[in-house]
């Protein structure tokens, strides 16, 4: 009885000794889970879904965790704040797989943008953060309407997969041009670009690449913020975020903003915009977790479109259109159950609903001919609701030190889609070259260009085996098999039917490790995307009809791509230097191009074959705490490899094979240059895009891009104030320049921002009233 009593009491003893000490990222106060508390080369407890460690012992300890720098506590003190870490190599969590992983790990050209470089770019939208991702450029059309560039001209194209947590934006077959719309930047702890075709993990239209919004979780202590931005062209924003862990189970997270644009540097560009993400989490055991999250995006925009030249070098940003727009509404759903088995087993199950309606009635379908004084439009409306079912299950083998990551996905999404005309004046220059202004005439609500109903099934299962058969090399083998169908009716011609794509996309990938601060990598993979049934469902230019015979484009294989690409990274000088590179061949077969007809519509067509090759290249500087240098850049080359652009025997030109894709410069560079000290910061950044091609045919040429950015910030206790100055040197520049091939047609341009001077402030609310 007295060794019992005993040992009761040396148990009370021991867990009244007990301690929890939280980690948190420093910059969202997130708890950090999986960190290392080590006592000397002993690891004495790894923190939980709360960030929480066990700690019984005393003395000096060492806190890291993949991707954070290592701090030093005596435990005494809690929270501890980890900084992230930018010189290392890298972590980056794999979407599909959604467990953390070192670059070394990870046969992909992946490159994650952190909590602190997004905190310190203030950005008014994601085109700030992307752009810094070598080789990437995403284009501001205005108002956060984007087009994009990932091993590909930038554009318009459906070749790029964007995600949140790991679940498309939109489902495949709805055209996800301008999804980033519907996306809140104030809800993001980080992104993630992954570069080149990576359908078999993440799914079709991941050819160019794939985005992955990951969006902030609750922090491990309550946080509350407000903001507010505005600048010189009409533009106000006011943000807030606000989370905390709520009793032992609960924790929630929320952020938000509504910005509005009225009388803008140009005209037919003013726009609102409310967004809100909501997450709540309930820790049924330690292994085992729910969590659900709801996001909400109302937008609507003027949208004043392409101008000629006259508008573009006057600057006068003059649109010939005011009554154009784009009005998004969207709001999205899930609920995710997460169960740990054992140290080597993960599940997930996922359930999700997305409601979107995208009505414009834009610019770019406004067709006029040369020296008409009539025109005509579209108003036009693409609605689906979708409700699916995702899985996904990794388990850990001692066999050769592997891991298999097995998946699958399920999603009915019936989708409308109409588009009726519209009637126009042109009021004309006097050269009559050119419109000064369009009017509307008359709305023709049932003369229809478009009018679908459909159901559309994405089905998908996907598996990846990694494995370590020796020392420093690691070895990737994966594939996903897709199905898309749709079940349409068709009223413009009273038909019926069904179309299904399906593709298998494998991919093969090895990471050699030479030493801990140098690493190479190569992989093959495939990728695809069938058409969207907005471009299904178009109806072909008259022409072009009586051509093929066919009155739609139903008989428009999916494109395909073969990807080849070898890369490494070095970490040089104990840290101070970062340094990773990668060469690609890209080879396309059915690439789905839009061929820009005499006024001004577009005929869709499948080139034979294209090829894509460049190399993405990035180093990174950092000799202390204050300085940062990084600069990125690709060189790259896109080519019409088998493309025929006319079968007319009276046209003199049959084919481009050979050359240049437009809109695809050969060099692009973004580099940025930061010194902080204490809470003071100041970074100048400068993009460059070079010259690229308007037409297929190669005879006219834009000049490029070459531009400028100033951002500032201080913090002072509970403030942050900042400023970026955008454009510095108010260069006249365009985010797009296109123009048709025929010799009559005129270029148009998409006018970026001159000089835009930013301001804000963030407030921390707790801070403020700590006492």
């Amino acid at each position: 009885m007295k060794q019992l009593l005993i040992a009761v009491l040396i148990g009370i003893t021991s867990l009244a000794q007990a301690q929890k000490i939280k980690v948190l990222n420093s910059i969202t106060n997130e708890p950090i889970v999986g960190a290392s508390l080590k006592k000397g080369d002993k690891t004495i407890s790894i923190s939980n879904e709360r960030g929480e460690f066990q700690v019984k012992e005393k003395g000096e300890f060492t806190v890291t965790a993949l991707g954070f720098k290592a701090a030093k506590t005596t435990g005494e003190t809690s929270p501890i704040f980890l900084e992230e870490s930018t010189q290392t190599l890298e972590s980056v969590v794999v979407t599909a797989s959604r467990q953390a992983a070192t670059r070394a790990e990870t046969p992909v050209a992946i490159h994650k943008i952190g909590s602190a470089l997004i905190q310190d770019t203030k950005a008014l939208q994601l085109t700030e953060i992307i752009n810094k991702v070598p080789g990437v450029v995403m284009l501001d059309y205005r108002n956060e309407q984007h087009g994009m560039g990932i091993r590909q001209p930038f554009g318009t194209s459906a070749y790029f997969l964007y995600m949140e947590d790991g679940l498309a934006l939109r489902p495949l077959g709805v055209f996800n041009h301008n999804a980033l719309i519907e996306s809140n930047l104030q809800g993001l702890n980080s992104v993630e670009v992954i570069k080149g075709p990576a359908s078999s993990l993440y799914g079709p239209e991941a050819v160019g690449g794939a985005i992955n919004l990951i969006t902030k979780t609750a922090p491990g202590i309550p946080t509350a913020q407000v903001g507010l931005q505005v600048d010189e062209w009409g533009y106000n924003r006011v943000q807030f975020t606000a989370g905390a862990q709520v009793g032992k189970k609960w924790s929630i997270m929320t952020g938000g903003y509504v910005a509005r644009q009225k009388g803008s540097w140009a005209s037919n560009s003013d726009f609102d915009k409310s967004s809100i993400n909501v997450r709540l989490d309930y820790q049924f055991t330690p292994k085992t977790k729910l969590w659900g999250s709801f996001a909400y995006n109302d937008y609507f925009s003027q949208t004043g479109g392409n101008i000629d030249s006259t508008g573009y070098y006057s600057r006068s940003y003059k649109s010939p259109a005011d009554f154009t727009y784009r009005s998004s509404f969207s709001s999205r759903s899930r609920l995710t159950l997460e169960h740990k088995w054992s140290d080597n087993a993960n599940s997930s199950l996922t359930a999700f609903y997305r409601d979107n309606a995208l009505g414009q009635n834009p610019s770019y379908s406004i067709s006029w001919t040369s020296p008409a004084v009539t025109a005509s439009g579209q108003v036009n409306q693409n609605s689906f609701k979708s409700f699916g079912l995702m899985g996904q299950h990794s388990q850990n083998f001692e066999f050769l030190n592997s891991k298999l990551v097995a998946g699958f996905l399920l999603d009915r999404s019936p989708n409308d889609y109409w588009a009726y005309k519209i009637n126009l004046a042109a009021t004309l220059r006097p050269d009559k070259k050119s419109v000064e202004k369009f009017t509307i005439t008359q709305v023709l609500p049932s003369t229809f260009l478009g009018n679908y109903s459909a159901v559309i099934w994405n089905k998908a299962a996907y598996a990846q085996f990694d494995l370590h058969p020796v020392e420093k090399l690691r070895l990737s083998l994966g594939g996903r098999f897709d199905q898309m169908s749709f079940d349409y009716t068709n009223f413009i011609d009273n038909s019926t039917g069904t179309k299904s794509y399906e593709q298998f996309s494998p991919k093969l990938g090895v990471t050699y490790e030479a030493s801990s601060a140098l690493g190479f990598y190569g992989n093959f993979s495939k990728g695809f995307s069938p058409p969207a049934l907005s471009a299904v469902f178009r109806a072909r230019p008259a022409a072009q009809a009586a051509a093929t015979g066919e009155k739609f484009y139903l008989s428009i294989d999916p494109a395909v791509f073969s990807n080849y690409e070898v890369g490494g990274w070095a970490s040089l000088w104990q840290n101070k230097v970062f340094f990773d590179y990668t060469f690609y061949r890209l080879e396309g077969n059915n690439e789905l191009l839009g061929i820009r007809q005499p006024d001004n519509t577009t005929d869709y067509q499948s080139a034979g074959k294209t090829l894509h090759e460049g190399i993405e290249y990035q180093i990174t500087i950092r000799p202390n705490d204050s300085w940062n240098f990084r600069f990125g850049g690709t060189n790259a080359k896109h080519t019409f490899v088998d493309f025929v652009l006319s079968t007319k025997s009276t046209d003199a030109l049959k084919n481009v094979n050979g050359k240049e894709m437009p809109q695809a410069p050969n060099f692009i560079a973004n580099s940025e240059v930061t010194y902080k000290y204490k809470g003071a910061r100041i970074a100048l950044e400068w993009q460059k895009i070079g010259p690229w091609f308007q037409d297929q045919v190669n005879k006219v040429s834009f000049e490029g891009v070459s531009v400028f950015n100033l951002r500032m910030g201080y913090n002072y206790k509970a403030y942050q104030f900042f400023t970026n100055i955008l454009n510095l040197g108010d260069a006249l520049y365009a985010t797009t320049a296109t123009r048709g091939n025929n010799a009559t047609d005129k270029s148009t341009y998409t006018p970026a921002a001159p000089r835009t001077v930013v301001a804000g402030v963030q407030i921390d609310v707790f801070q403020l009233f700590k006492k």
